[in-house]
């Protein structure tokens, strides 16, 4: 046997000679040490080579630690591939030993870790204070959600097992993530965060899309408006109808391309060209102004007092349980008093007669009724009660001509009707109140056009900017979506008996929270419900609805629970986000970190048609806005 040159004892005398005559006290290495060494790698095997299956690896997954999670693994991977992953990135990893292939997605990391120390270790604090002048050598790690196991087929199943430990994993292109995440479609939200250029889209001509309604979610300056405006246009492009309540008036220019330098900037960034969208139309309730008043397609509509139903009305005028008694009432001898004058049902017309005995005033008021008449009857039996000598003044022509009529009823019914003639007053005071901001049943102003603005690729903006009344703003939207629904419901069945398919509609309400705030809808059970059946029926009849809020807070539960489509923008509010946890499914902790510190611009969507939710940043509006959030 050998004897190993490096383990062989020479003369310390002999050494310090030579050392003696060696100017720098340094010897240099026998070459029998390299021989020997290289001797030794021989006998192991040779130089090291990667094993085929992990070339092309980016990470390695490790063993589980007490703190490990199901659903996740921790991937280590070198330092020199630390800048190739990033936050959301898909990995695949072939899992060693059994064979199974996994999809994953990067949550957490990759975080910078030193090599056999710890990050707080005393010489890695001393060497960071200093510098870093003596940085060692380190690696990266990654935490990484299962998003599910790869079939040999293609067939992408749930994980029911986990990755063995040392396991490779490989880091997906582009266009592998793209099919994965399920986010191809005709219509572009934006670019994936953490890859150069993933578009990110949705295809909004399937049913189980835009129909399963959206939330539009974000502080004040998150970049909301330029989400909405941009998903507006293109929902046009696509052939969508489009109907916007719009109550600060920021959308009633974006026929226009925008003149903004920061958004052109930004659109230059991503390669898309300014523009306005087109075929818009802007609508403000009669007697008040517009945000855009040189806009070419500009209209002003009224409101038709038969189209509410009553119980939102009282539910919308706040009445007490008196009043509220006073109200019915008074509803009822009104259309009593109607039917004796012939008003409506129109005698032989037996398309009233239907209608009448068909009439769900939970759905609609009843037909011909008008605010005046109402308040007149209201006013007349109040007078009766009262035993007032004089009559009141009227305003119905219809009254006016047959006061008796209207007495006679009213003495008929006298015994049956609340009495006290100052809460009777009380209620013409709150129905007098929305009487004479003179937007209801204005002759020769018209109604809104629902079977116009449903028509493909169509945009109707209702301005309300004029409209500091909450009251009146919700009886408009209310108004409204029982009016889009009902046309939409025609549509469908001319479509379905001519063999076609119908045209798509999105309604999109901004400010939901002053319409469905969740104290509103503890007093207003009538209303919520008419929105809750819009939303089940608009389902399945191409009817998609959008709320857009910038104090989520104030949403009920409720509301949320008809949503399947989210766009978050920052929240900064930890209860708001934790409130939203429970009522949104599918998002890792990871990008809910994240709302807090999000960028205008940038978001997290969750779409039906996507395999998980993704942060992106979206697109900038081509159009103008007049306010920009």
């Amino acid at each position: 046997m050998s004897t190993n040159p490096i383990k062989s004892r020479r003369d310390p005398v002999e050494v310090r000679e030579e050392a003696k005559g060696d100017s720098d006290g340094i010897q240099e290495v026998p070459t029998d040490t390299f021989l020997a060494l290289d001797e030794d790698s021989e006998a192991a095997g040779g130089e090291w080579e990667m094993p085929e299956e992990f070339v092309g690896s980016i990470a390695t997954t490790m063993f589980d630690s007490p703190t490990s999670k199901d659903g996740s693994v921790t991937a280590l991977l070198p330092q020199e591939n630390i800048d190739e992953m990033s936050s959301q990135a898909l990995v695949r990893i072939n899992s060693r030993g059994d064979g199974r292939v996994y999809l994953g997605a990067v949550i957490e990391g990759p975080f910078a870790e030193p090599d056999g120390l710890r990050a707080d270790a005393t010489p890695i604090v001393v060497t960071t204070i200093k510098g870093g002048l003596l940085t060692p050598k380190y690696h990266g790690r990654a935490q990484i959600a299962l998003i599910g196991e790869q079939l040999e087929d293609g067939t992408i199943v749930p994980p029911r097992r986990r990755p063995k430990p040392n396991s490779p994993a490989f880091l997906l292109s582009a266009e592998e993530s793209a099919t994965i995440l399920k986010i191809h479609g005709s219509l572009r939200l934006g670019l994936a965060e953490g890859y150069d250029a993933l578009p990110v889209c949705i295809p909004p001509e399937r049913k189980s899309v835009l129909p399963r309604h959206l939330a539009v979610l974000g502080t004040t300056g998150g970049g909301k408006s330029t989400t909405i405006s941009g998903i507006i246009g293109k929902l046009r492009d696509a052939g969508t109808a489009v109907v916007l309540v719009d109550t600060e008036g920021e959308y009633c220019a974006i026929n226009e391309e925008t003149e903004d330098k920061q958004m052109l900037g930004a659109l230059n960034n991503v390669g898309l060209q300014p523009g306005g969208v087109k075929d818009t139309h802007v609508m403000h309730l009669v007697g008040r102004d517009t945000a855009n008043p040189s806009h070419p397609n500009l209209s002003q509509f009224t409101l038709d007092f038969d189209q509410l139903s009553p119980y939102i009305v009282q539910e919308i005028l706040d009445l007490n349980e008196a009043q509220e008694s006073r109200f019915f009432a008074g509803y009822e001898l009104a259309k009593v008093v109607m039917e004796r004058m012939n008003i409506w049902p129109r005698p032989g017309v037996k398309e009233d007669k239907q209608l009448q005995f068909e009439l769900d005033e939970f759905e609609r008021g009843y037909p011909e009724m008008t605010l005046d008449l109402l308040y007149d009857v209201l006013m007349q039996i109040a007078y009766v009660l009262g035993k007032d000598d004089e009559d009141p003044y009227l305003r119905t022509p219809a009254l006016v001509t047959n006061r008796k009529i209207l007495k006679s009823v009213i003495n008929e019914r006298k015994k049956s009707l609340p009495p006290d003639k100052r809460s009777w007053f009380k209620v013409i005071g709150k129905l007098g109140a929305i009487r004479r901001l003179k937007v209801f049943d204005v002759p020769g102003a018209h109604s809104l056009q629902y079977k116009k603005m449903l028509q493909p690729g169509v945009v109707s903006i209702i301005d309300l900017s004029d409209t500091d009344s909450p009251s009146v703003r919700n009886l408009v939207i209310s108004q409204m979506l029982r009016g889009i629904q009902a046309q939409q419901e025609e549509n469908y069945k001319a479509a379905a008996k001519n063999g076609e398919p119908v045209t798509p509609a999105m309604l999109f309400i901004e400010e939901a929270h002053e319409f469905l705030s969740a104290q509103r809808i503890r007093k207003m059970e009538s209303l919520f419900e008419q929105v809750s059946r819009i939303a089940k029926r608009g389902r399945k009849r191409w009817l998609g609805l959008a709320f857009i809020t910038q104090l989520p807070q104030h949403l009920p539960d409720e509301v949320l629970g008809l949503v399947n489509n989210w766009i978050f923008h920052k929240i900064g509010d930890e209860g708001v986000i934790n409130r939203l946890k429970k009522s949104v499914g599918g998002i890792d902790a990871s990008l809910w970190r994240t709302l807090p510190a999000l960028a205008p611009g940038q978001a997290v969507v969750s779409f039906t048609s996507m395999h998980r939710p993704m942060q992106i940043a979206v697109d900038p509006t081509p159009c103008k806005l007049l306010m920009v959030d």
